[in-house]
């Protein structure tokens, strides 16, 4: 009876999973995840300390924080490691290591965390190329940041810049190698150093067998051995007291009152003072709940309860201390276990379905595909109403100006003006051209003069014409910066708000194969375009010379982030493909028909990469 109970729940947990994934666009919500539940290990197990009367922390000039980034930081952290193991198997190695991972899963679920740790990193590293490894910087982060409880940045990070200046935050993370989480934590967080196991290396790849941590992991400390320093810990369980860097800096973790932000003034209720005790006390109305441990040296510890952690909540977008604008990798969803056997469940009916969706939109006229493609999940919908004809009594064709979401964004414009586009685009696979309904588009060369003159041919034939100024795609609800060149073409333009919302994959790229991009589109249970048609802009002042394309351009995107709800930044391209990728974008001459073209582009010739900073 026992087996079948097991296998009734497993059942139950996968089918949930799967409805989940057709049906919500956005994972849950971490607070209803079962596994809140931090693993943190009772009282009773950490070592006995002396005890001090005086329990809260000494003023000082500079104070040293050591967040445990597993167990204080991340909201699931301590409880299961998983996930982030699976994005690392997938996005870095492919779904088949993902799968072997996932068929793995029952057999680490018996073994204790530290030999589950390990067997994971084996298997979601292991032949990987270390030079090329970038799912650390690209990919983690924004499910990182989704993970990171909001008492505990507030805790640990939401300083005043000038106090920030005379505090040092050392993040460590006792499960995960560091290079998993160094790049979210310097560059997101602002950690001061990283400490962690890292993953060894032979002949440039990675073995997946993790280094543990030793002496020489203590230099990275350097900079906290001053004798005036006060050394405070962060963590959700007393093991941290084990770790090197604990006993180095005499502490093992911090947490406490919020609002008193460390400066010495938590309150305490009570203190219990005896030769030889262990646990102190349970500060009065902290947030964090607390335990406190004293050491001699006055370098205090903080362990957070359990009972508190679980009401923790993540971090509001708002309160990113940086921007998540960039991030790459396919998974649309948090890949627990669960959401994983789910994924893979779907692909075989998911490839049939896409293929069926696709030969749908290649054949069946935009009247009837519409209703079709809807009942499989694939729907579209017209925010406000179409755009009223152009005044011009002119044969000039009109141009249509829409922020960049996936490649398929003229499609659903041409879909929804039932009326067939021209695309202009600056590079683009031959297969996303193959299978195209809208026709072959015209490339861009990112030289002023020609694409200029290429797309007034375009318009004084007639045609209706989508440019996406933003010259590569943005996920996060940001727009990047506009280029001008649109603002001198035509006599008005049309601005267009693009959203795009799919359950399980992401339909962009910066550092795989971009001739894949519609096709994941295309095998989401349930993905859905919103277009919103703006009102429409005069270039007049432009053409006349009265103002400069740049400020017109500037405007448009202004009012598209307006209508859209999104955030207009200057960042641009180049930007976007030196994070993800490590490349500045620009396809090479010899590489415009790659279905790899956004990965080839790293090291173009000189002339080219001027040629592109002139454009954008």
């Amino acid at each position: 009876m026992g087996a079948k109970k097991k296998l009734k729940l497993l059942a139950h947990r996968l089918f949930s999973a799967m409805l989940a994934l057709l049906f919500h666009a956005r994972r849950p919500s971490p607070s209803s995840s079962s596994s809140c539940k931090a693993a943190v290990a009772p009282a009773q197990q950490a070592p006995n300390f002396p005890v001090q009367r005086d329990g809260c922390p000494p003023p000082a000039e500079t104070t040293t924080l050591v967040v445990d980034v597993d167990t204080a930081l991340l909201l699931h952290g301590s409880g299961d490691l998983f996930p982030y193991f699976m994005l690392v198997a997938v996005e870095a190695g492919g779904f088949l290591r993902g799968l072997v991972l996932l068929l793995l899963h029952p057999l680490l679920s018996i073994l204790a965390e530290s030999h589950r740790v390990k067997a994971m990193a084996a298997v979601a590293f292991c032949g990987l190329r270390a030079g090329r490894f970038r799912a650390g910087r690209a990919v983690l982060p924004k499910w990182f940041m989704e993970d990171v409880a909001a008492e505990a940045f507030d805790a640990a990070f939401a300083f005043p810049a000038d106090e920030r200046r005379r505090r040092k935050v050392v993040c460590v993370t006792t499960g995960m190698p560091r290079v998993m989480v160094e790049g979210f934590l310097r560059e997101y967080l602002g950690a001061d150093a990283v400490v962690g196991r890292e993953m060894k290396t032979l002949w440039g790849f990675y073995t997946g067998i993790m280094v543990e941590l030793d002496e020489a992991d203590h230099q990275v400390v350097a900079m906290e051995e001053e004798e005036k320093d006060v050394k405070v810990g962060f963590s959700g369980s007393p093991e941290f007291l084990s770790h090197p860097l604990a006993r180095c800096c005499c502490t093992i973790s911090i947490s406490g009152e919020l609002e008193e932000r460390w400066n010495g003034n938590i309150p305490c209720s009570s203190r219990l003072s005896a030769p030889g005790a262990s646990l102190v006390t349970r500060l009065s109305g902290a947030r964090l709940g607390a335990t406190l441990w004293s050491f001699p040296s006055l370098h205090e510890v903080y362990v957070v309860s359990p009972e508190e952690k679980r009401r923790w909540r993540p971090l509001p977008r708002a309160k990113y201390p940086k921007p998540m604008v960039f991030h790459d990798g396919r998974l649309a969803f948090l890949p627990t276990a669960t959401n994983t056997a789910a994924m893979f469940a779907w692909l075989p009916l998911g490839v049939v379905l896409g293929a069926a969706r696709l030969a749908v939109a290649l054949t069946v006229p935009y009247k009837y595909s519409t209703p079709i493609l809807a009942a499989t999940g694939m729907s579209w919908r017209l925010k406000g109403s179409l755009p009223p004809s152009s005044s011009s009594t002119s044969t000039r064709g009109q141009l249509f100006v829409c922020n960049h979401r996936t490649l398929i964004d003229p499609v659903y414009v041409s879909v929804a003006l039932d009326r067939p586009v021209r695309a202009v685009s600056y590079s683009l696979s031959r297969v996303s051209e193959l299978i195209s309904p809208i026709g072959r588009t015209v490339r861009l060369t990112r030289d002023r003069r020609s694409d200029g003159a290429a797309m007034a041919r375009l318009l004084a034939g007639g045609d209706l014409v989508v440019v996406c100024p933003e010259g590569t795609t943005c996920r996060e609800p940001y727009l990047l910066r506009f280029s001008p060149l649109f603002a001198e073409l035509a006599d008005d333009v049309v601005p267009v708000g693009i959203a795009v919302e799919t359950s399980m994959f992401y339909a962009t790229t910066a550092g795989g194969l971009k001739c894949f991009d519609p096709l994941y589109y295309m095998v989401n249970p349930r993905m859905c375009y919103t277009v919103q048609f703006l009102e429409r802009v005069s270039t007049a002042t432009v053409r006349n010379g009265d103002e400069p394309s740049t400020d017109l351009a500037n405007l448009v995107q202004r009012r598209m982030g307006d209508a859209l709800g999104y955030g207009c930044t200057m960042l641009t391209r180049k930007d976007k493909y030196l994070m993800l990728a490590g490349n500045d974008g620009v396809v090479r001459a010899g590489d415009k028909s790659s279905s790899a073209s956004a990965t080839a582009a790293g090291l173009g010739k000189k002339k080219e990469n001027k040629d592109a900073e002139k454009n954008n």
